[in-house]
């Protein structure tokens, strides 16, 4: 339902966005998509592993793509994966804009 409501207030914002609950199906998305940024979710402290597993295999498919983290701060702190952290308290005004200032760093 989180998944459903978050992308919901992106495309509000102007956002385009494919989705999928699936590490298995992002990865088969990935090489044939031309994404700004990739957000990967992390659910839980467990789920920093996971996604840092994940965040290896995209740039691994596609060198050069931008990732970044959403989960909440203590999740945060935990991962060594560089890549950018969006926190995400559910704070959707938040989430808009955290998102886009990482779009404004690649950009630059």
């Amino acid at each position: 339902m989180l998944l459903k409501l978050r992308d919901d207030i992106l495309q509000l914002h102007g956002f385009e966005v494919v989705s999928t609950s699936s590490f298995e199906t992002a990865l088969q998305q990935i090489p044939h998509g031309n994404f700004d940024l990739v957000l990967i979710d992390i659910e839980g402290e467990k789920g920093v592993a996971e996604a840092e597993h994940l965040c290896s295999e995209i740039t691994h498919l596609k060198p050069g793509q931008h990732v970044a983290y959403v989960c909440n701060y203590r999740v945060a702190i935990d991962s060594d994966c560089p890549v950018s952290v969006i926190r995400a308290e559910f704070d959707p005004e938040g989430l808009v804009r955290s998102i886009r200032e990482v779009l404004g760093r690649f950009q630059n």
